[in-house]
């Protein structure tokens, strides 16, 4: 994957966690389309219908994936991503989509195991570096939770989501003043949720 379209992908990914296509706008379809105003539903059968034809391509695949990821639908899109990552085994947007709907489905291992193998492929990425904070918050090892939020934002200093889970980390951890530190930055950068657990734990 071209440096400028893997940038792309990360930026996209970080936004809200995958909430709209990250599709390239140059190939856009009516599936995209549907994609982007939310149909997904629709997507799904648009996507369905031009894999007909092209049953191995791994943008239909990883949009489908996405399409279904949205519905709640995650087995289906842990089968897309699945069939995507076998045309192409070293593509970062189809391991890192595998890390997210494997944390969707609470299976924090494989969460750990599909990031760090997007690692592996272009080193270490703010979203990869995310999800394996998250996959380790959830597997009860915090201190390496810890250092994969501080990678993130080591990489993107405007990472606001790494900031906010970090908070969330440190406030179980007893850490109060530095969550507060935390979720302050992720409020900056105008986070959802960041103002209220300002308000929660930080006005008292």
């Amino acid at each position: 994957m071209g440096l400028k379209k893997l940038l792309a992908w990360v930026l996209c990914l970080a936004s809200s966690l995958l909430t709209f296509s990250c599709s390239d706008p140059e190939e856009k379809s009516i599936a995209d389309t549907q994609f982007a105003k939310g149909e997904f539903a629709e997507a799904v059968l648009s996507y369905s219908e031009e894999l007909k034809t092209n049953p191995k391509d791994i943008n239909l695949l990883f949009s489908r994936g996405r399409a279904y990821q949205e519905l709640g639908q995650f087995l289906e899109a842990q089968a897309d991503f699945d069939l995507a990552l076998q045309q192409d085994p070293k593509n970062t947007q189809v391991l890192m989509s595998l890390s997210l709907v494997h944390l969707d489905q609470e299976s924090f291992a494989s969460a750990l195991l599909y990031a760090t193998k997007a690692e592996e492929v272009d080193g270490p990425l703010p979203m990869s570096s995310l999800l394996k904070g998250r996959a380790f918050h959830q597997l009860g090892m915090p201190e390496e939770a810890l250092n994969a939020y501080g990678m993130a934002i080591q990489l993107d200093k405007n990472f606001a989501q790494a900031y906010f889970n970090r908070g969330i980390l440190k406030v179980a951890l007893k850490r109060t003043k530095e969550a507060c530190e935390d979720f302050q930055q992720a409020a900056s950068l105008k986070y959802a949720g960041a103002e209220q657990a300002l308000t929660s734990y930080c006005r008292n």
